[in-house]
């Protein structure tokens, strides 16, 4: 099982409530932020964004032997801020024992070294540096979190420019619907390039194999503005990879807010902000910098 592990790393922001602080931080500065931090060290932090999240997928780990999931916080904090941040985690209970506090500095360069299948941040910079070094990473946006309580995690995600290539869409954009539309159902037999999240998706995978098919905690789904004909190579392009993906929504162009609500959706990542901003009314949401759409 430990070749399935799956490992995330994760800002503070985005598994905690700081607004408060970050506001201290915005108005006092490094000094003032620290004093605040040092004598709130104790008052045990609020739940983030993406806090459920993590927390389903950190259930996941039921056999302490082998985990299937890593949670590592990377931080802009340094080490005497960041206990606050440590002493949350253990107060919730989420087994994270692996932190880096770069005190100040972007954490993307810690990526690799880490092995991170997906980085979550709230700040765009961060993650945009991560994208940039063929990372998959996402902004967390404010969301409204799914209101179904369901033990199993459900992840959704939009196709191009975020699990493929953005070479589709860079043809919608120059040349419109219809020469897309042909050209995608011409090329129905020729897999799409990985995108950024497609390792992401692969991990997940991994760890759904483990599982009887109806039995599996972990619940995908693609979501997408694909319509017919176009939604043949996507098919066939996941079928090329050997990757099994439980729902597929081509929804032709619909709001997908909705839709992701129907899902159940912990969390959805997608390239467009307008989609975000449609998603995130009902749902976690985070958006990928990357592809034509982010130019």
């Amino acid at each position: 099982m430990t070749n399935a592990k799956l490992v995330l790393a994760i800002s503070s922001r985005a598994l905690f409530d700081l607004k408060e602080s970050h506001s201290v931080f915005e108005k006092e500065g490094v000094e003032g932020y620290r004093k605040y931090q040092i004598k709130n060290e104790n008052n045990v932090l609020e739940p983030g964004t993406a806090f459920n999240f993590i927390q389903k997928l950190i259930a996941l780990n039921s056999d302490k032997k082998n985990p299937l999931v890593e949670i590592i916080l990377l931080s802009r904090n340094s080490a005497d801020t960041g206990l606050r941040i440590f002493n949350s985690i253990q107060k919730h209970d989420l087994g994270v024992v692996r932190a880096i506090f770069t005190g100040g500095k972007p954490p993307y360069k810690y990526i690799s070294a880490l092995k991170s299948d997906l980085f979550l941040s709230t700040d765009q910079d961060d993650v945009q540096q991560t994208i940039d070094v063929g990372f998959a990473a996402a902004t967390l946006l404010p969301s409204k979190s799914c209101n179904e309580v369901n033990d199993q995690i459900r992840i959704a995600f939009d196709g191009d420019a975020v699990i493929f290539s953005d070479e589709a869409e860079k043809l919608f954009q120059e040349k419109g619907l219809e020469v897309f539309e042909t050209s995608e159902k011409d090329a129905a037999e020729m897999p799409l390039s990985r995108g950024p999240f497609a390792p992401f998706l692969r991990a997940l995978h991994n760890i759904q194999k483990f599982y009887p098919q109806d039995k599996s905690p972990v619940r995908t789904a693609l979501v997408t503005s694909r319509g017919a004909p176009a939604h043949e190579r996507v098919i066939k392009t996941l079928r090329k990879w050997d990757i099994h993906i439980d729902e597929a929504l081509f929804l032709g162009g619909k709001e997908k807010g909705p839709f992701l609500k129907a899902f159940g959706a912990d969390i959805f990542f997608d390239d467009q902000k307008n989609h975000c901003d449609s998603a995130r009314k009902h749902v976690a949401t985070g958006h990928v910098p990357y592809g034509i759409k982010n130019k």
